[in-house]
């Protein structure tokens, strides 16, 4: 009886977990706004919360001691931080001492190396949590247009551009995950090295044009972030494109996630794939893709010769699709 007692209890409580979830990213959003991961990794030794109060000038140093704790000890249940514990001997009080975890250092600002602190605040913001509240009603209505659109009363690029408090946040996202994916991408991916002219759509170079109506020529275009945002039916207009504009044995290079053909509960490789699909269908009904699914919308848009996966960093590939 005991065992079954036992067993339950721990269903129940991941329920619970998982039912609380967004707590987590919301208190990390707090410690990096207070700037608490930062002087974390910034210290030589261990801080109290106290002493972190200090340092954020807050209004009630007493009070925002007993929060700063509240929040940093939550954390390290998560290995966010570490924290070490010592007996004050005033009544039995404890005081806690925090270091940062190994992870801690991609939501700083990591000496320019790239973070995913950004992406935390953005990701936390209410105008982007607000549509995460209509994906029940997106599923009932069998509208087209995402949750976020249906929320937003328009796409999610033009609502960026009307909103420049929020615009800026993503740009600045974006800016600090591409830094850690290019150097990476540089480290581990060879696809480059015979490419003499790169057509980037989204980047670098601008030249106008609808890359659902045409794509510049090069010997190869690269595709960064674009196919998860949209349908097969886009990716299809966009890739055959790209096939008009390559010469013979010229490639597309996408780089994107890979969703498993299965998921896994114990792999967070694979949470974090249905995570981000889940982010693509309510910002723009877009999707993550398997690996069959890339190589059936490369022979449907006209690429024959090899699809190719290089893993790169981050849960994200390189997919070579060659004329």
């Amino acid at each position: 009886m005991g065992t079954i007692h036992n067993e339950e209890d721990q269903v129940c409580l991941q329920a619970q977990e998982l039912m609380f979830a967004y707590n987590n990213s919301l208190v990390l959003r707090a410690a990096i706004q207070l700037g608490l991961l930062d002087a974390l990794c910034a210290a030589p030794t261990a801080l109290t919360a106290g002493e972190l109060a200090e340092q954020i000038k807050a209004a009630d140093k007493a009070e925002a001691t007993a929060s700063v704790d509240r929040i940093l000890v939550y954390l390290a249940c998560f290995n966010v931080v570490r924290c070490s514990t010592e007996m004050t001997g005033l009544g039995g009080a404890v005081r806690r001492r925090y270091t940062p975890a190994p992870l801690c250092r991609w939501l700083t600002k990591n000496d320019g190396k790239g973070s995913l602190g950004p992406f935390a605040v953005f990701l936390g913001d209410p105008d982007h949590v607000l549509p995460w509240h209509h994906i029940a009603d997106t599923v009932v209505s069998g509208d087209p247009s995402s949750p976020f659109e249906r929320t937003q009363g328009m796409p999610f690029f033009d609502y960026l551009g009307k909103n420049q408090r929020l615009g800026t946040m993503f740009d600045h996202a974006m800016a600090e995950h591409s830094v850690i994916l290019v150097t990476k991408m540089v480290e581990y991916f060879r696809g480059f090295d015979d490419v003499r002219q790169l057509v980037d759509v989204g980047g670098v170079e601008h030249v106008a044009g609808n890359m659902y109506e045409s794509v510049p020529f090069g010997d190869a275009v690269l595709l960064q972030w674009i196919l998860l945002m949209q349908t097969d039916e886009q990716c299809l207009k966009i890739l055959k494109n790209c096939y008009k504009a390559l010469p013979e044995g010229g490639k597309v290079i996408v780089i994107d996630g890979l969703l498993p053909e299965t998921p896994d509960a114990k792999s967070p490789a694979a949470r974090d794939a249905f995570t981000l699909d889940m982010c693509m269908f309510v910002l723009f009904k877009g999707k993550e893709r398997t690996e069959r699914e890339f190589t059936k919308l490369a022979r449907e848009s006209g690429f024959t010769g090899a699809v190719r996966t290089t893993y790169i960093f981050l849960n994200f590939y390189a997919i070579e699709f060659t004329k």
